[in-house]
């Protein structure tokens, strides 16, 4: 396992992680949870991605037993949670960054994950409603709390983050350091283009997700969607809409035979060219059962064979690469 400063911070985190959204407290009990977990860390995963709203709390939970049972010391990994749904209905109770939220928020979030503090915490979409200034006011409280190390945003616009950045070097506070932004041969412009300039300018650190487009680029849903596969949990049907896209199957079909060539699965593939991109710190993975994780964790010895030809040879596939990157 290889490891990237987070952005211009000094932390590491690993190239590729371990995140629970969708499967923890949906297609995941407590044992294969931990499973999963211990898999990841065997492999030399130490960040681990979370959610307050990720099956309503029960995932944050989930992990939370994780950590105690497994026994880790605390130092050697990397937690994150995200804030912006909520758990309860009332105005200040969900789809909010306001001051009065994010502080019982995180909390709430400690309190399941069994831990005095997180590593990271993000705010999980930006809140139009909230005066940016508050939010980031309240994430540096939190910081200087001691419940978080380092707060960042989630799809948030490269001007909304740019105008956070600035409030906090202004009154002096503790700036965003990192964006979770989706990533993947699909979907890119926002990485390559939108954000092109923060990379440099105010050093801005990236935890991307879906980086195999909800398992589409992984081929399996090729024929249909298979049962049992995330497509099919209650309450996501809106992902089965996306993934039998007849356009989107057909691009990876002819990613198959690339994979191949060189002798990997067509997702294990997307996931070297997303860890290929110097500008991800770290890219988020998902999976329901412990093999499925050591068979994602192979994708690092991809990421050598992408030589300029195969990448020329993808980007054929799905398009030129975006420019500005």
């Amino acid at each position: 396992m290889n490891y990237r400063r987070l952005g211009r911070s000094g932390l590491k985190v690993s190239e590729l992680s371990f995140g629970s959204w969708v499967t923890y407290g949906n297609q995941l009990g407590e044992d294969l949870a931990r499973e999963c977990m211990a898999a990841a860390h065997d492999a030399g995963v130490n960040f681990f991605d979370n959610a307050e709203v990720y099956a309503r709390g029960q995932s944050e939970r989930l992990m939370g037993n994780a950590f105690r049972k497994l026994g880790w010391q605390r130092e050697s990994f990397v937690v994150s949670t995200k804030f912006f749904w909520g758990l309860n209905d009332g105005p200040n109770g969900k789809n909010t960054l306001n001051r009065k939220y994010l502080m019982a928020a995180i909390d709430g979030s400690l309190e399941r994950l069994q831990l005095d503090y997180v590593d990271l915490v993000f705010c999980h979409r930006p809140d139009p409603d909230t005066p940016i200034e508050e939010t980031v006011w309240a994430m540096h409280d939190i910081i200087r709390a001691g419940k978080a190390h380092y707060w960042g945003t989630s799809e948030w616009s490269a001007a909304a983050i740019v105008a956070a950045w600035q409030i906090a070097e202004r009154a002096h506070l503790a700036k965003p350091v990192m964006e979770q932004p989706q990533y993947n041969l699909f979907h890119r412009e926002r990485v390559e283009v939108e954000y092109a300039p923060l990379y440099e300018e105010l050093g801005l650190g990236l935890t991307t997700w879906s980086p195999l487009a909800s398992g589409l680029l992984t081929g399996k849903y090729n024929a249909g969607v298979p049962a049992g596969s995330r497509a099919t949990v209650k309450g996501y049907e809106w992902l089965a809409e996306r993934i039998v896209d007849p356009e989107k199957i057909a691009k990876v079909r002819q990613l198959v035979p690339i994979a191949k060539e060189l002798a990997c699965t067509p997702g294990q593939l997307s996931l070297a060219w997303c860890i290929k991109n110097p500008r991800v710190s770290s890219v988020i993975t998902g999976a329901s059962r412990p093999d499925q994780v050591v068979e994602n964790m192979k994708a690092l010895e991809i990421v050598p064979k992408l030589t300029s030809d195969v990448m020329a040879r993808i980007e054929s596939v799905f398009g030129a690469k975006a420019s500005g990157s």
